[in-house]
């Protein structure tokens, strides 16, 4: 039995090296950080938070650095883990969180703990979240509490909404791979205060009309990478907040949910810039809308230097869409003279089926529209034969070429 046991802990050593091996640059030992070792059950049953407390501790502060410390969550077993927060920073330039496992969510009436969030990294350079492990938020017992779509009060809005799934907060050189998040209470993935993140195949997953689970949520943070991911949730795939620049997102996969979007920007009156954005060769289906800008009056700021190319329609509601005049609940809207700028942003080499008649929507503010809006072989049929298209624009300054339906509207 103790030969058995050896030869298990040695061939878990090696995958374990080959997986980390293929993100290591400078290479090193490991030092493996396994769960059960500090105390988790695996049961789905028990509360298994301590435990990985203990574990990322040992993991983080006491690690020789010369090291590479890896925090295993093994296959095969259920790790049910309360609202809890990992901390830095770590001795090591570079650690690993390896995903085999399952993790679960308390449902919301066993909720403890902090509102915001369930899993949160605070502080954290050279994190490495990967692995095929599944984290699942059980989210349907949050859901019918997160809309509020007959609630009169805007500012309200805040407090119908579920906790994030995951929150990474200051954590440079991020790195995500390869795991599911499913069934988010509210926005599954969010990314802040962060610089140099990379995060890829993924796989997102909610139901399409769970409230508020946006896929991944990226707030003042640049050199952000998202790519070739599959995310199918009840709000926005991608959601591009305030204070964020140098974003790359290709090779998405979304739908249902709410599209590709940067912003809201600009409420409460406040001054948010979002650059340097660039979206490419993703594909929507089924969505609310499929890749927009939107802001809400009253804001000051700018959103510019964006670009959507090689995006691939079907059967979207909304497919373009810059909406200065965002106002979701459709109370209280009003109209101020100072608004988000939007500037130079490009939609080009866009083709699909939408279920609107107004495919191409460019409503700008009316003192200060939306400048340098270019359209370039942008093609949207009806998915319903039969059916015409059109587009429409508001203050809209810009040129399209190359594009169906004709955008006639543009001002010089």
């Amino acid at each position: 039995m103790g030969c058995l046991k050896l030869r298990r802990h040695v061939v878990i050593s090696l995958l374990l090296a080959i997986v980390v091996a293929a993100d290591c640059a400078t290479g090193g030992a490991l030092t493996i950080f396994n769960v059960l070792r500090y105390g988790a059950a695996g049961n789905g049953r028990s509360d298994d938070s301590p435990a990985f407390l203990r574990a990322w501790e040992a993991a983080c502060k006491g690690n020789p650095t010369k090291n590479i410390p890896v925090v295993y969550v093994p296959p095969n077993r259920t790790f049910l883990l309360t609202p809890l927060a990992f901390l830095g920073p770590c001795k090591s330039q570079r650690i690993y969180v390896l995903m085999s496992g399952k993790l679960i969510a308390p449902v919301k009436r066993e909720w403890k703990g902090s509102p915001d969030a369930w899993i949160q990294f605070f502080g954290i350079n050279g994190l490495v979240m990967k692995g095929k492990g599944v984290i699942d938020g059980q989210g349907s017992t949050w859901w019918p509490d997160n809309t509020c779509r007959n609630d009169p009060d805007p500012a309200k809005g805040v407090a119908c909404k579920g906790p994030y799934g995951m929150m990474f907060r200051n954590c440079d050189g991020l790195r995500l791979k390869g795991f599911s998040k499913i069934n988010g209470p509210g926005s599954h993935i969010k990314i802040t205060k962060a610089n140099n993140t990379v995060i890829s195949n993924l796989w997102i997953i909610a139901p399409g009309d769970s409230p508020n689970t946006d896929g991944i949520d990226i707030t003042s943070s640049t050199d952000v990478q998202i790519r070739n991911s599959f995310i199918a949730t009840g709000d926005d795939c991608v959601a591009i907040n305030a204070g964020t620049s140098n974003v790359y997102v290709t090779g998405i996969t979304c739908g249902p949910g709410h599209g590709i979007s940067i912003g809201s920007l600009g409420h409460g009156g406040g001054n948010d810039t979002v650059e340097n954005v660039h979206v490419r060769n993703c594909t929507l289906k089924g969505t609310l809308t499929g890749v927009r800008i939107k802001t809400v009056q009253g804001g000051k700021g700018y959103a510019r230097n964006i670009s959507f190319k090689g995006i691939k329609f079907e059967a979207v509601d909304n497919p373009i869409q810059i909406e200065q005049f965002y106002c979701p609940l459709k109370v209280n809207c009003r109209n101020y003279t100072s608004a988000i700028a939007v500037s130079d942003v490009s939609f080009v080499g866009i083709s699909g089926t939408s279920v609107a008649q107004n495919v191409i929507n460019l409503n700008c503010n009316q003192l200060f529209g939306c400048k340098n809006i270019r359209l370039d072989r942008v093609y949207i049929q009806p998915s319903i034969a039969g059916n015409k298209v059109s587009a429409t624009c508001n203050n809209a300054h810009g040129k399209a070429t190359h594009t169906r339906p004709m955008v006639n509207c543009f001002l010089p």
